[in-house]
């Protein structure tokens, strides 16, 4: 009976919010779900060994999440928060991109240098690609027509053609790549190198830089300015990096390409989702144990949210 209340407590409260938010608790083996408009957290919920990488279903009824060292996926029920099966990933899986069309996931496997492509409707691996040493920021191209793989030892970014699943081009990128952002428009993708200090903006149909972008917080030395996560707003009018030891998010004007401010966040701040109306960012911090909210609108954080030991990865329900 305690079970049924709860269930029923938990599906009236979660239909009552607009949006919201879940968070992949490393430290934790847990997901935090959030509540923006509150700006509180509703729910804990036990997951496999550290939760690093969180996507949404794109119908919206199911989490993926990478469970490292479980080397799986699992897939949990939106509604219930109970995990309703598992898909093969390979070894050690961290990072992991889904495709606009909603039914497969490119998965990084940085010990095997390998990119596993996942049919979820089969719920198996089809493919593996063989990518450079340590690969781990992955994404896909709106147009569906790349996916690229960030290979850290490497320093490169890897160009694999989706329809053929091979390696069509390599590009050189500063020191450690951490983070991959393609715009909207699928003309330009963004690279973060967390060593290197720098995102490099290059243009994907010559696979050639545009421009490296670097930062100078003042207060803060170079070496704890390591950007991680980045993302785009749908009208590239923003850019935001996540700079993980330097507590700060730089807002980067997406045409301009010139860095226009820096938020102060909690403490190693490691990636980034928008609000579904692009006006609001959550950040995750890992060190601080919390996440952070930024108005875009108002240009400030708002809220800072106490959610757990080492919140990592972030995904936002409409």
């Amino acid at each position: 009976m305690k079970y049924l209340l709860s269930t029923a407590l938990w599906l009236i409260t979660f239909t009552a919010y607009s949006e919201t938010i879940f968070v992949t608790l490393e430290k934790d083996n847990a997901l935090a779900v959030v509540d923006p408009v509150a700006g509180k957290l509703i729910k804990t919920v036990s997951l496999g060994l550290r939760p690093r990488g969180i996507v949404l279903s794109k119908d919206q009824k199911q989490l993926y999440i990478a469970t490292s060292d479980d080397d799986t996926i699992q897939v949990i029920d939106i509604n219930t928060l109970k995990p309703v099966g598992t898909l093969s990933s390979g070894e050690d899986p961290e990072t992991f991109a889904m495709n606009p069309s909603g039914d497969r996931l490119y998965v990084s496997n940085e010990d095997d240098s390998l990119v596993t492509v996942v049919d979820i409707k089969q719920g198996k691996a089809i493919k593996t690609i063989a990518v450079g040493a340590e690969p781990e920021p992955i994404t896909v191209s709106p147009d569906e027509k790349w996916v690229v793989s960030g290979s850290e030892a490497n320093n490169m970014v890897h160009w694999i053609n989706q329809q053929t699943l091979t390696i069509e081009d390599n590009t050189l990128v500063d020191t450690r790549p951490r983070g991959l952002s393609f715009t909207a428009d699928s003309q330009q993708l963004w690279v973060t190198s967390e060593l290197g200090g720098t995102v490099t903006v290059l243009d994907a149909a010559s696979r050639k830089k545009i421009k490296s972008i670097k930062f100078n917080v003042t207060g803060v030395t170079n070496d704890k300015i390591q950007p991680v996560g980045v993302i785009i707003d749908n009208n590239r009018q923003w850019a935001l990096v996540a700079l993980g030891p330097a507590n700060r998010v730089a807002l980067i004007n997406a045409k301009t390409l010139e860095v226009e401010k820096y938020f102060l966040v909690g403490r190693r701040v490691w990636n980034l989702a928008f609000s579904a109306d692009q006006k609001k960012v959550f950040t995750t911090n890992g060190v601080s144990n919390d996440i952070s909210i930024i108005d875009l609108e108002e240009m400030r954080v708002v809220k800072s949210v106490a959610v757990g030991r080492y919140p990592w990865g972030v995904v936002v329900k409409p």
